[in-house]
């Protein structure tokens, strides 16, 4: 039960603060069809995050005694999609390192999200049949979002890599500061429950990465190191002022709702 609960907290983790990143380009696209459609997927992650930090909630509160407050006669230590979202430390948190990288340029960020996206889909694909029946519905439900924004990620890519002088060169520049982080994107995790065949899952991501780079004339950096961490809760210092910003209301004015 804990190694399931570590990994939906995982699932959870990584869509939220996805979500979060690219709510920051609200009202600073490109253009407004793309401010629009940015924002969108951004709502679609945060959909995810809490449809996995309710199962998760659900998963810890069936798992520990509960108690109850005898002047109130009230449930108390009740895990919420709040408090799992707003009441964890940095530390705690499980996300790919990937996800909590600043923006950047808009270059950057749609090939942040096509690594991110192509990961998903490939995932998701496996995760249908998990045997946790909840993660299998949230996934199949999810496959939806993760098909559009791979597509929409993927088109903006290939229009960047292989348009202008300076939009190549900008993608070039996207590709150096972003792939070290996107080793551990099909590793295991230290609580995997076993849902997912990994080494397929990397060869797969390999190959739609490739096929989408080669269209956009990127070539992969030669570099072959990567980082790695964040599964097991050490992160970049993004993810310490992502949380300062994103948890200021909930520990400001304690037990408000989203």
């Amino acid at each position: 039960m804990e190694a399931l609960i570590k990994y939906t907290l995982h699932l959870a983790d990584n869509a939220l603060i996805m979500g979060h990143r690219l709510s920051e380009w609200t009202g600073h696209g490109p253009v407004l069809e793309q401010d629009i459609a940015i924002s969108n997927v951004a709502l679609d992650y945060i959909g995810q995050a809490r449809n996995f930090y309710q199962h998760a909630a659900t998963q810890i509160n069936g798992s520990t005694n509960q108690k109850f407050n005898q002047s109130t006669n009230q449930l108390i230590h009740q895990s919420t999609e709040d408090t799992l979202a707003y009441l964890r430390d940095a530390i705690d948190y499980k996300n790919h390192l990937l996800v909590e990288l600043p923006n950047g340029d808009w270059g950057q960020s749609v090939l942040k999200i096509c690594c991110f996206s192509a990961y998903q889909f490939l995932l998701y694909n496996q995760l249908m049949n998990a045997t946790d029946l909840q993660i299998a519905a949230i996934a199949e439900k999810s496959l939806k979002e993760a098909t559009y924004h791979l597509r929409w990620s993927s088109e903006w890519v290939i229009r960047l890599g292989d348009g202008t002088d300076e939009s190549h060169q900008r993608m070039r520049t996207a590709m150096d500061e972003i792939w070290a982080f996107t080793g551990e994107l099909c590793q295991p995790p230290s609580y995997d429950p076993g849902f997912v065949n990994y080494a397929l899952l990397q060869q797969q991501w390999n190959e739609k990465i490739a096929a989408i780079l080669s269209e956009a004339t990127l070539a992969i950096p030669a570099d072959p190191w990567m980082q790695s961490g964040g599964m097991e809760g050490r992160h970049t210092e993004d993810l310490g002022y992502i949380l300062a910003e994103m948890q200021f209301l909930q520990r400001a004015y304690p037990n408000s709702i989203w």
